[in-house]
């Protein structure tokens, strides 16, 4: 066993062991940016009436909580319970295309995602959402 060789990842720069390969997998802090981007572009679409938009961000943001719970396994149950209770709610709001109950929902997510940095130690983080809308997609309905 002492003789075996790790294994390596080679490219034309080097070779990477997988300890390094797994340690270059991102955390919370490099995927909460593109998580708090979806958000906030879900619901500005959502409000605007471009559900199509608000689904497509919605699923991004169940793609990057998939990623997290492979990359932080220690917080897999509270972004589950986040994903159950935020998540899959907004996501029946969207296919019926009701904002007054999407955005009680949405509220409700700000509020347990700012308690939950609280829950990990980090309440210096307090999620809120921009004023206006993202000016780089179209928020309107699309026909």
């Amino acid at each position: 066993m002492a003789d075996e060789q790790p294994v390596v990842g080679r490219t034309k720069h080097g070779e990477l062991t997988l300890d390094q390969i797994a340690e270059l997998q991102p955390g919370l802090g490099q995927l909460m940016p593109l998580m708090s981007e979806r958000y906030w572009i879900c619901y500005y679409a959502a409000k605007g009436g471009n559900w199509a938009l608000a689904a497509y961000q919605l699923n991004g943001l169940r793609s990057l909580f998939k990623k997290a719970n492979t990359t932080r396994p220690k917080y897999k149950g509270m972004l589950n319970r986040y994903v159950k209770t935020i998540f899959d709610p907004l996501a029946l709001y969207i296919e019926a295309r009701n904002f007054v109950e999407f955005n009680a929902c949405f509220i409700q997510g700000i509020e347990l995602a700012n308690t939950m940095h609280g829950s990990t130690n980090h309440p210096e983080i307090v999620w809120k959402l921009p004023p206006t809308p993202p000016q780089h997609l179209e928020m309107g309905p699309i026909s």
